[in-house]
């Protein structure tokens, strides 16, 4: 009998997220979710107006990834999702209440429903990490070209990229693999997307050290 897993795919923006699920889920045969972006009500007058329209958003992504992390979980087939409920609180509602976008109120509230939300979710199997330098984050930002990603800054991504490394330091869901995305093409080489194949797997089978040729 084939083992389920349930795995999730976190990372900064740019990291190549979407890009590796979709192709994971086609090589592996895994039912893939995806972040609601193209149809997300709030996304562009967040853009255009974080203050006003920050708390609508945040609410937005825990009602929609709380929905797919327990569809993805509950499904007959293994699964895997392009980004995790997690990063939600962890990363960009701790990043724009540090940025005094989100008053200490709203946010409050905010994480008080989170925490008691994610309490009651299943627990992944694996959370694939893609590590990626801001530079490079921000060249693939500007070549794919998205308007309401125009404002993104290096100093943002920076910001994003500590409070990563600080909810990992303390993650202790499931077991993590970091894949180093930079030096992985697994979009144009298939013989990349082997490669991380292969290092999910080993993850997956119970192997401690998994390391990333250089």
């Amino acid at each position: 009998m084939t083992t389920k897993h349930f795995v999730l795919v976190a990372g900064n923006i740019g990291a190549g997220k979407t890009s590796l699920a979709e192709r994971l889920g086609q090589r592996l045969g895994w039912r893939t979710g995806f972040e609601s972006v193209s149809d997300n009500p709030y996304l562009a007058d967040f853009y255009e107006d974080m203050a006003k329209w920050t708390l609508h958003l945040q609410i937005f992504f825990l009602g929609h990834r709380a929905e797919q992390h327990l569809a993805l979980c509950n499904a007959p087939e293994s699964a895997i999702s392009d980004r995790s409920i997690y990063e939600d609180a962890h990363i960009f509602a701790r990043a724009l209440h540090h940025m005094g976008v989100v008053p200490e109120r709203d946010y409050l509230s905010y994480r008080r429903t989170f925490d008691l939300l994610v309490n009651y979710l299943p627990r992944p199997d694996l959370l694939l990490y893609l590590k990626c330098p801001v530079p490079v984050l921000m060249e693939r930002i500007r070549a794919r070209g998205r308007e309401m990603e125009s404002s993104i800054t290096a100093d943002y991504l920076s910001l994003l990229d500590n409070f990563y490394d600080e909810w990992l330091d303390n993650f202790d869901l499931c077991p993590v693999l970091v894949i180093p995305s930079q030096n992985l093409n697994f979009v144009e080489k298939p013989e990349h997307l082997d490669i991380v194949v292969q290092k999910i797997q080993e993850k997956l089978a119970g192997k401690e050290d998994v390391v990333f040729p250089d």
